[in-house]
């Protein structure tokens, strides 16, 4: 793959998705507005040339990233939006401690909200999956728990691929704060989870400095920059 398609980016129309969450039983209707979202999840190769740092226990440059925090992915959407002259969209605290703020009207890279990665996940489709299983996604029965390179399974009907398995995506949105303080959304599911978590609508949470080997993240960008 090169360079530029490694954040090559779709564009997502406005449309209305409904979430929901097993825990509460709770479900509720977001109207998504247009922006763009990556094609694939962020490689091993972009990272490193980005930040300088290589993550995770897996070799090779195609593989998604993994073992990367949610502060360590909205600091990588900072700098890759400097390395390319865009207005940074998160507002960091100084001394890495304290609440992230994120600028609306900023062109620069950031995290999909839960909304926009479950509308772009979904593609106009209605069912749990965009497709059968083994062929859109890497997961616990195929995967020989391990990540694989990116794209190397069938695209959604919108042309994005590795939204189920491989890794866990980290989205923006806080996931209950009441109950989970800072915890952060996940989606997608990865290569070490059972069928059942590799939906579209499901949902994890974990704390913002988490690590581990099936969790990365996909970019995305406000529309009309």
């Amino acid at each position: 793959m090169d360079a530029s398609a490694e954040h090559a980016m779709i564009a997502v129309p406005a449309g209305p998705v409904t979430l929901s969450d097993r825990r509460t039983q709770r479900s509720w209707t977001v109207e998504v507005a247009p922006c763009l979202i990556a094609t694939y999840p962020v490689t091993r190769a972009l990272y490193a040339r980005v930040t300088g740092e290589r993550s995770g226990a897996a070799e090779g440059g195609e593989l998604p990233v993994e073992g990367v925090s949610w502060w360590d992915a909205v600091r990588f959407c900072n700098a890759l939006s400097e390395r390319e002259g865009l207005t940074p969209a998160y507002l960091l605290p100084p001394d890495g401690v304290g609440d992230v703020e994120r600028d609306t009207s900023a062109d620069g890279y950031r995290l999909p909200t839960e909304a926009e990665w479950e509308h772009a996940c979904r593609a106009g489709t209605a069912g749990p999956r965009y497709g059968p299983l083994d062929e859109i996604a890497w997961h616990r029965g195929n995967s020989e728990e391990r990540t694989h390179e990116v794209g190397g399974k069938r695209p959604n009907p919108w042309g994005f691929h590795d939204m189920l398995g491989n890794v866990w995506e980290w989205c923006w949105d806080v996931y209950d704060a009441e109950v989970y303080g800072s915890y952060r959304v996940l989606r997608g599911g990865g290569w070490f989870d059972e069928h059942w978590s590799c939906r579209a609508s499901v949902r994890r949470r974990s704390h913002p400095t988490f690590r581990v080997d099936d969790v990365g993240f996909r970019l995305a960008r406000s529309a009309g920059h």
